[in-house]
């Protein structure tokens, strides 16, 4: 019956393609790497936001209309406890002093998501372990990538901000909202990609990946808004405060697996490894798939890694 099932997958693009997608997670170990991805972004996401709503206060002091109506769309944006902050979240003031630790605090917090991206990235896209960047060199290239990203996420925030702020009615606000919300996931997640993809191809091959992380995190933060209205409003403070850590640990652990699967895609797409076995007739997909995993685990370019297979009609 296995058997069966493997030959009618392999004839059918539509099926082997995601079953192709699933084996290369499952190979890669990337729900580890995901994790890892998920409990940074946990402990990163109130320093970044502090430092965003310090920074925000900054650059549009005079104009105090449009600083809330972007902070408004930033917490919506939130999972799970965007509504939660409206009234407690508040800049960071006093001297100066005093707001650039907050703000290095908050840079280091979120170098610790970039730097996990970076590793979980470069081990889908089988980048060899002496090619990946470690210590001070991962972590200096990853400021640089978090700043870049932090960047295109407020200007992609503020764009929201100013196109939902307009005067239209409920309806057609909501309907805006949402395909803002859309277009500001794709710009971030292009520019995720485009900054961790180790390769660096070419922003076409990088779509479909982009448009899958965009559309997945989309549905993301509506189930966000569906948990909170109907486990977590009502509850008692105790249950709410689990409730709430809970949801939001569990919303960054999916958040995470789609960006990495999302990444996935790309990787067979771009290499065509698909379709792959699901018994022990391996197919020229297997093969190449198989031959880039070992060689990505060189440590020392004085290593050398032969991989050979059976002969297909031997077995």
């Amino acid at each position: 019956m296995l058997a069966r099932l493997d030959r009618w997958q392999r004839a059918h693009p539509a099926v082997a393609f995601p079953v192709a997608v699933l084996k290369k997670f499952g190979e890669d170990r990337a729900s580890s790497l995901a994790a890892l991805s998920a409990y940074y972004a946990f402990f990163s996401m109130f320093p970044l936001l502090l430092a965003f709503v310090s920074i925000l206060g900054f650059v549009l002091e005079g104009n105090p209309q449009l600083r809330q109506d972007v902070i408004d769309t930033t917490l919506e944006r939130i999972p799970v406890i965007g509504a939660e902050l409206r009234d407690d979240i508040h800049p960071l003031t006093g001297s100066g002093f005093a707001l650039a630790i907050g703000l290095v605090g908050a840079l280091w917090a979120g170098l610790g998501v970039i730097v996990a991206l970076e590793r979980a990235f470069a081990e889908v896209w089988d980048v060899p372990r002496m090619d990946q960047p470690n210590g001070l060199k991962a972590r200096a290239r990853g400021l640089v990538v978090l700043i870049v990203f932090g960047v295109t996420l407020v200007a992609a925030t503020i764009a929201a901000g100013s196109a939902v702020a307009g005067g239209i009615d409920a309806a057609g606000q909501q309907v805006l909202a949402v395909a803002a919300s859309l277009a500001g996931n794709v710009i971030v997640s292009l520019t995720l990609f485009a900054l961790l993809t180790p390769e660096r191809p070419a922003i076409r091959s990088l779509l479909p990946g982009v448009g899958l992380a965009a559309v997945g995190l989309l549905i993301l933060q509506t189930v966000g808004g569906w948990y909170v209205d109907h486990a977590i409003n009502g509850a008692g403070a105790t249950y709410g405060v689990f409730a709430l850590v809970i949801g939001l640990l569990s919303w960054f652990f999916l958040a995470a697996h789609v960006v990495v699967v999302c990444a996935e895609v790309n990787v067979v797409l771009a290499r065509r490894l698909w379709p792959r076995s699901l018994t022990g007739s391996l197919t020229p997909a297997d093969e190449r798939a198989f031959r880039r995993i070992s060689e990505a685990s060189r440590r020392d370019r004085r290593q050398q890694i032969d991989v050979r297979f059976e002969d297909r009609d031997a077995r």
